[in-house]
């Protein structure tokens, strides 16, 4: 056992395109806070579930005593299946949620998602009925944001002002859409990909889950 927790641990969840790749990671600590499930980015552009953004976020709930469950989209790693436009990808998410759900009954869920999977989790959302939901650098001007719903839950939405992909002013006026708005935190000098910025993302998301 390391000291945040019980070894990970592989799992293969039978998604609607075929089985699902995915890794769980359970605190030591009983009993469990919940259960959070995290969305990579695209998979086109080289997201999995082994991505740093989604690994900071997955430690972070398991650091805060929920077990965290990341999962490959279809058609990445050994998912099986072929890419479907974000569709697809959000309902592998429902079924992913769905396998926690049978596995803790009692605990309540979080999503979490970056870039892509911040759409992928806040589609999933209006579906799942989250406690919470984290949204990382959502690329709002690259995805069908223009349907969404706000969830029913506290969100959170972290943007670095230097993002080379998506200005950070077009999540503030995605953010503004909403009543009541998600809480924003915009951070300094913080570009897509967090890069030398992962200590202060982790901190963060430390401080909102506790």
């Amino acid at each position: 056992m390391s000291p945040r927790g019980l070894p990970p641990e592989p799992a293969v969840i039978d998604g609607p395109a075929g089985r699902l790749e995915a890794i769980i990671e359970v605190p030591s600590l009983q009993p469990l806070r919940g259960f959070a499930v995290t969305c990579h980015p695209h998979p086109q552009h080289g997201g999995t579930m082994q991505n740093k953004v989604v690994y900071t976020l997955a430690r972070a709930f398991q650091d805060s005593g929920y077990a965290s469950v990341r999962f490959n989209y279809r058609g990445v790693g050994a998912s099986q299946g072929n890419y479907d436009e974000g569709r697809g990808e959000t309902d592998d998410a429902l079924a992913v949620i769905e396998w926690c759900r049978r596995r803790w009954p009692a605990a309540a869920l979080s999503l979490a998602g970056f870039s892509f999977g911040a759409l992928v989790a806040l589609r999933a959302a209006a579906v799942a009925d989250p406690q919470r939901l984290i949204s990382v650098a959502p690329a709002v001007t690259r995805g069908d944001y223009a349907q969404v719903r706000r969830p029913d839950c506290p969100w959170l939405i972290v943007q670095g002002d230097a993002d080379q992909l998506v200005d950070y002013r077009e999540v503030q006026a995605f953010a503004a859409r909403f009543v009541p708005p998600p809480e924003l935190r915009v951070l300094p000098g913080v570009e897509h990909f967090f890069h030398g910025r992962l200590q202060e993302l982790r901190t963060l998301l430390l401080e909102a889950l506790t």
